[in-house]
Parts: C-alpha cells; structure tokens; sequence
C-alpha cells in the first residue's frame, strides 16, 4: 500500500468502514467523498468528517474522484435482509447498488482504474432467491473485468459483544483479493470462553426466533416485525442491585458497533424513538473495516485448497472467482479471535434502562405461545420482570397506618 491512501464512500451511513480505515491508516488516509441520503446520517457524518465533501445523493452522482484506491459501498439491506421486506436486489432500495456499477463503468472510460471495491452486506443476500443479489453482483463485476472473492465473518471476532454476521467483499481489476480475505482457514468461538453473567434476546419477537446470544447481543437491527428500531434486551441472571431485564443505551450501542460514544449525538433529536438507533443498527462494524484495512497492508499469500461451485440454490458462506468461474473455500466465519470485550463489562449500568412493562408482557405472550426461550432460568425471569414493572403494584400497595 503506498503512503497515502485515497477512498471514498458510497451509502455511507454513520462512516463505519470509513472510521475503521482511519483507525488504521491514520493521517495516511485521505478520504475524498462521503454519498449519503439520509439527513440524520449526513448530520453525523458532518460532525465527525467535517473536511470530506459529502454528496447527497448515489443516483444522481456519476462521477468518482480521480485516483482512488478504494471505494466502500455498503449498499442498503433493505430489500435482503429477514428484518427487511425481502424484496431482492431489484427491491426499491437495495437495487441502488446499480448506481455503483454505472460510476465504475464511467470511470473506466476516463482511465481511472480503481484498484479496489469492498462491499458490506447481509448474509441473507446468498440465500434469498436462491442467491440472487450475489449472482447479480457478481456479473456486474466481472462485465468490469474485476476479479472477486467474499466471506462471511461474525463481528465478535473483533472482540466486540455483538453477533453480527455480514458479507464482505473485495474485488479488484490490479490485485488478487484472495489473500486479503483468506489469510487463513480461522478459528471457532468456543462457549466456553464466553461468561455467562449476561444474554441477549430481541424483545420485539419470541414466536420465531430470540435472536440468542450468550455474552453478547444479536444483531442490531434498523427494523423489526413490530415495525419499531429493535434495541436488544439483556438479560443479567446475576444482577442483585436492579432489574435483571434491561435495555441497552445507544451509547452502549455505539460501543458495541465499535465508534465512540455519542458518535451519532448530532442526530439526536430529543426523542426516546428518535433516529440513534437506526443508525447504529445499519451501521457497519467499525473493527471489521479496522480487519480489512490491515488485510489490505499485509496481504499475505493464498493457499488453500477450493471446489469448484456450481449455482444451484444458496451460495456459500466463502468463495472466489473470476471469468464465470465460482470457488468455494472452507473457512469459518471468524479469520481470528481478537481480545473479547465481555457484555457486562462493556454496559453502561447506570444508563440503562428496564425493558418496559408493555414491552415485557407482549413479549411474554408471545413467548409462552411457542417453545423458545428455554434456557434455565430465562422464562421465569421474564415472568418475575412483567410482576416487577407492572404499574399497578405501587397504586394497589397497603397504605402503612401511622
């Protein structure tokens, strides 16, 4: 990698990918252009990239800064996600990635070749339509000439408490992107390793799925099946001093994305519903975007041994290719476990707040309707949590005689 290091952003968010290369490359960095549409996410990207120009809009931007080295485009996940509305990759706002195409074929008539393309996005993109956002993008790449490769990774190899599974590709027409994301075969997350003093559950379910993490908490999300921002709830089985059933506060949220605390504070706007949380469940993992800086430093070499694939339903957690040709490798989802921030540990007590009465007690209904949450213990302290909140014990208390 040279000396200074040119990249610009497209579907930009919160800047995750673009702070996880700051982190790394440090005043090497220079980024050039931030693409953002969402007003709340373009006030956090002014206040915390105040020097970068920031344009508002991927469809009407046809033209790239000259001598990139990199363009980040962690396209919408709307139409691809099971959280989402399962549209596809032709849904409204997924197939936005479009644009990107369109701007790296326009730069290649000018000359400018781009040595690299990393895109974020959900894992469900290699399942839903028998994979057909992968298929999709995949052909648009290789039309460019652009030789690819991709892995799932879990974000709690970072060390951060969050599991968080997300597509990471790389492509490029210069460079061979394999050693990048396949250093090596990786390692497994042991339960063992993990405590068990705190676990994470979506609150905003409880008939299809808990979302269940052991020290850590599942994915953050910008939408849910309640139609609302779903903020994950811990439950702490060992906490004596307050309530055992809690809702993480966005900066905990923060934090476990990986920014800085009060990272979003600009688009606050007062409101207990406001946009923070969104923002934070659509952003990309900043150490993730710290893991494939310093891949891209330090390359390495590709060695290992890959199938041949051939389409026929979900596409693999991990695979290369170029000219048509599609390889399997088989790695985990964790390239290598980094010092683990517990959950506990990294929660901020004080600020967090008990997962509500009316929010208890829908999930409870819907818990008992169905056969999960049977971990020991869990049940009866969702039960002991909705007696815990409920308003009307205080009203209906006995009056002391004095």
């Amino acid at each position: 990698m040279s000396k200074s290091f040119r990249m610009a952003g497209l579907f930009a968010g919160i800047g995750g990918i673009e702070l996880g290369f700051h982190n790394v490359l440090g005043n090497a960095l220079d980024t050039t252009l931030l693409c953002e549409v969402w007003e709340p996410a373009q006030k956090v990207l002014q206040a915390n990239f105040p020097d970068v120009d920031l344009y508002d809009d991927v469809a009407t931007l046809r033209d790239l800064p000259e001598n990139l080295d990199l363009v980040a485009a962690g396209f919408p996940c709307t139409d691809l996600s099971q959280a989402g509305r399962t549209a596809g990759i032709r849904g409204q706002q997924s197939s936005l990635v479009s644009h990107l195409f369109e701007m790296l074929e326009h730069a290649e008539t000018k000359h400018h070749k781009l040595p690299w393309l990393l895109i974020e996005n959900v894992p469900n993109m290699l399942a839903l339509d028998r994979g057909e956002a992968m298929a999709y993008l995949v052909k648009e790449l290789e039309k460019l000439g652009y030789s690819w490769a991709y892995r799932v990774v879990d974000s709690r190899f970072t060390g951060v408490p969050q599991r968080r599974r997300r597509v990471i590709l790389l492509a490029s027409r210069r460079h061979d992107p394999r050693p990048v994301l396949f250093p090596e075969t990786g390692v497994e997350l042991h339960a063992a390793s993990l405590r068990s003093d705190a676990f994470g559950f979506y609150w905003t379910e409880g008939r299809g799925g808990l979302g269940w993490a052991q020290d850590a908490t599942p994915t953050f999300k910008g939408g849910s099946g309640l139609g609302i921002p779903s903020t994950p709830a811990v439950w702490l089985p060992e906490r004596s001093d307050g309530p055992q059933i809690v809702v993480p506060s966005i900066e905990d949220g923060e934090a476990l994305q990986g920014f800085d605390r009060g990272w979003t504070a600009a688009a606050d706007i007062g409101r207990r519903n406001g946009p923070r949380w969104k923002l934070v469940g659509n952003a990309v993992t900043v150490r993730v975007a710290e893991w494939v800086a310093e891949r891209l430093q330090n390359p390495g070499t590709f060695d290992m041994e890959s199938r041949e694939w051939h389409r026929f339903r979900a596409w693999p957690t991990a695979a290369w290719g170029q000219d048509g040709a599609v390889w399997t490798v088989n790695v985990t989802e964790f390239p290598e476990l980094r010092p683990y921030s517990h959950l506990r540990d990294l929660l901020t007590l004080d600020d967090a707040m008990s997962l509500s009465h009316r929010a208890t007690s829908g999930f409870w209904k819907r818990l008992q309707s169905g056969n999960l949450g049977q971990y020991p213990g869990f049940r009866e302290a969702i039960a002991e949590h909705v007696a815990y909140m409920d308003p009307l014990k205080e009203r209906l208390a006995p009056v002391p005689l004095v």
